[in-house]
């Protein structure tokens, strides 16, 4: 009888217990800006053990000197990417994401700014584009923006992008033609972050084209 008793009060308690973090968790996120509520996703995966650094980790297999984060948000995997030592630009639109990035590692170098116009007078090892960032340009820029990117790449430079593949977004083919046009060779092609092979069909694609000549 009294264990039949305390069974449901021990469930009830677990229950208000967890309620009441549900409840602080909305406090919490009512108060942040739109970049540091995208940001606390990913620590609260973090903090459940999750390694959320799969592009970061990703990049790091071509021991990169310098690294573009084209459409960098908040900057999260460039921060990343300079925390393990490498030179980082981060280029967005988004000026209140980029105020999170800013404020999060002052250190890097954040720029708002187009990537299909811009120009940042410089090269580098890797222009990374992750977080279905070819997916979030115009359509009619896309193209533009993946040549304007091209002509960021230094000498054998690498052009990494990660994207849904999504009715409304960036065909895989298009980017591929696109790519090739623009004297990128693809060198390899995955379905995550984590390497998984792509087979068709696939709802993400994640590809590694190297500048050719």
């Amino acid at each position: 009888m009294g264990d039949s008793v305390r069974q449901p009060i021990r469930g009830w308690k677990a229950l208000a217990i967890q309620l009441a973090k549900v409840r602080q968790n909305h406090r919490v996120e009512s108060r942040l800006g739109r970049g540091d509520r995208y940001e606390r996703t990913y620590e609260l995966r973090a903090a459940a053990g999750e390694d959320v650094h799969g592009e970061a980790n990703f990049v790091m297999r071509f021991s990169p000197g310098s690294v573009l984060d084209a459409g960098c948000g908040t900057g999260r995997v460039g921060r990343e990417l300079f925390r393990r030592g490498v030179d980082v630009v981060g280029v967005d639109l988004d000026a209140e994401m980029l105020e999170t990035a800013r404020a999060r590692c002052p250190s890097v170098s954040w720029i708002q700014g187009d990537i299909s116009v811009i120009q940042l007078g410089r090269t580098f090892d890797i222009v990374l584009l992750a977080g279905n960032v070819i997916n979030f340009v115009n359509p009619g820029s896309r193209r533009r923006a993946l040549e304007n990117l091209v002509g960021h790449l230094g000498p054998a430079g690498r052009l990494i992008a990660g994207y849904s593949v999504v009715p409304d977004g960036c065909s895989p083919a298009l980017f591929a033609d696109w790519a090739q046009a623009s004297g990128l060779e693809l060198i390899e092609r995955w379905s995550t972050w984590d390497q998984d092979a792509f087979v068709e069909p696939s709802d993400y694609v994640l590809t590694v084209h190297r500048l050719g000549g």
